[in-house]
C-alpha cells in the first residue's frame, strides 16, 4: 500500500474485514491493514470523522469489526509543519524516501524549545526535505528518534514517515540489545581512566536543586550503561594529562557520556556543565594545546558511529564520521608533546 500521507490531496482507502478480524477493535484492525500509519494517527482520523463503515460515518475507534464489513478511510494531506523550515546548511550523509542521516555540527540545537524556537536541526530538516516529508502524526515534520546535545557533534538519523518513525523509535528503545542498533562516540577527557577499558552502570536522573544538570543517583532515575575504552593517552612533563576515549552506549540517557565520565573522575575536556572544576587543568597543557583548548567552544564529544536496521527492508545501515576539525586539532597538539 502506498503511503497515504505523501500526496498533496486527500487519499481514500477501502478495506474489507475478513473472518479472522471478527471482534477486533476498529483502530487495531486498520493499523494492521495500513502499517504506514500509526494506531494513534488512525484513532485521531476515526474520531475526526474520516472513517466510514458500509457508507455511514463511524467515530468510535473501539468499535468492534464484523466479517464482511467494508470500511472507507480518508487520509487528508499532512498539515504544514510548525515550526517552519529554515535554509540552514546540512551535512547529509544518506537520504531516501524513509529517512535521512546527517552529521550534525556542534552548536546546532536539535529540537525547538524555550530559548531556541528557530535555527534548529528540525527547522533545517523541514526546509531540506520539503515534500519528501510524508507526515509524522499527520504533520509534515521529521521524526526525531534520538538527540545529541547542542555542543556535541556527529551522526543522527531522522524519520520522514510514520512507519519509519515507529520502526526507528523501537530500535532506539531497545538500545541494540536484540537488534542492529549501534551508537559510538569519541571523546577527549581529562586524565586517563583506569582501568583503560570498562563499563559504567549507574542510575541517572535530574540533580536536585540543579535541574539543568543530570547526576548519578543512589536511587530513582533510570539505568544508564556506558562501555568505554582508552584509545590513546597524552602525556606532558611525565604526567598523563588527557586521553582519547571511545564510548559505546547501551542506553541513551540525557548527558549520559558526559555524566558518566565525570562520575569516574575524568570529565570531558571543554564540558561547560560537568568539568567546571577542571578548568585550572588547562595550565598543565602544552602551550599549543592550551591555545586550542581556549578556542574550543564546547565539550570534546563526537558521535562517530551509527548503525541500525532500515525500517523498510531491515538491511543493515552503518555510518561512520571522522572527528571534526576542532577536536582533531586539539588531539594533534596533544600528540606533539
Amino acid at each position: 500500500m502506498s503511503d497515504a500521507d505523501t500526496a498533496d490531496k486527500a487519499r481514500r482507502f477501502t478495506i474489507e474485514a475478513g473472518p479472522g478480524d471478527a471482534g477486533v477493535r476498529l483502530d487495531l484492525f486498520l493499523a494492521g491493514q495500513m502499517p504506514e500509519l500509526s494506531r494513534t494517527r488512525l484513532k485521531a482520523l476515526i474520531k475526526a470523522g474520516f472513517a466510514a463503515r458500509d457508507g455511514g460515518t463511524i467515530v468510535e475507534p473501539n468499535s468492534r469489526v464484523k466479517p464482511g464489513e467494508v470500511f472507507e478511510i480518508c487520509v487528508p494531506p499532512a498539515e504544514p509543519a510548525i515550526p517552519r523550515g529554515e535554509p540552514i546548511a546540512l551535512d547529509v550523509v544518506y537520504e531516501d524516501d524513509w529517512l535521512i542521516v546527517i552529521d550534525k555540527p556542534a552548536g546546532l540545537v536539535v529540537h525547538p524549545a524555550a530559548g531556541n524556537w528557530s535555527g534548529t536541526l528540525v527547522n533545517a530538516l523541514i526546509h531540506h526535505c520539503g515534500n519528501s516529508l510524508s507526515g509524522v502524526g499527520g504533520v509534515k515534520r521529521p521524526g526525531i528518534v534520538h538527540r545529541i546535545d547542542k555542543g556535541t557533534s556527529g551522526l543522527m538519523v531522522a524519520a520522514k514517515t510514520d512507519a519509519a518513525h515507529r520502526a526507528l523509535a523501537a530500535q532506539f528503545a531497545d538500545h541494540g540489545r536484540t537488534g542492529a542498533l549501534e551508537r559510538g562516540y569519541e571523546a577527549l577527557v581529562w586524565g586517563a581512566p583506569h582501568p583503560p577499558k570498562g563499563t559504567i552502570d549507574t542510575l541517572l536522573g535530574r540533580k536536585p536543586q540543579q535541574r539543568q544538570k543530570m547526576a548519578v543517583l543512589a536511587k530513582g532515575g533510570k539505568r544508564a550503561i556506558t562501555h568505554y575504552a582508552v584509545i590513546e593517552g597524552f602525556r606532558h612533563n611525565d604526567e598523563t594529562i588527557a586521553a582519547r576515549v571511545s564510548c559505546r552506549l547501551e542506553t541513551g540517557r540525557t548527558h549520559q557520556i558526559r555524566v558518566h565520565m565525570a562520575h569516574i573522575g575524568h570529565p570531558l575536556i571543554g564540558d561547560p556543565l560537568y568539568a567546571t572544576g577542571f578548568k585550572t587543568k588547562a595550565r598543565l597543557l602544552p602551550e599549543a594545546a592550551r591555545e586550542m583548548f581556549e578556542k574550543l567552544p564546547r565539550q570534546a564529544l563526537h558521535a562517530t558511529l551509527l548503525g541500525f536496521a532500515h525500517p523498510r527492508d531491515k538491511r543493515l545501515m552503518r555510518f561512520e564520521s571522522v572527528l571534526p576539525k576542532d577536536i582533531s586539532r586539539l588531539i594533534k597538539c596533544l600528540s606533539e608533546n
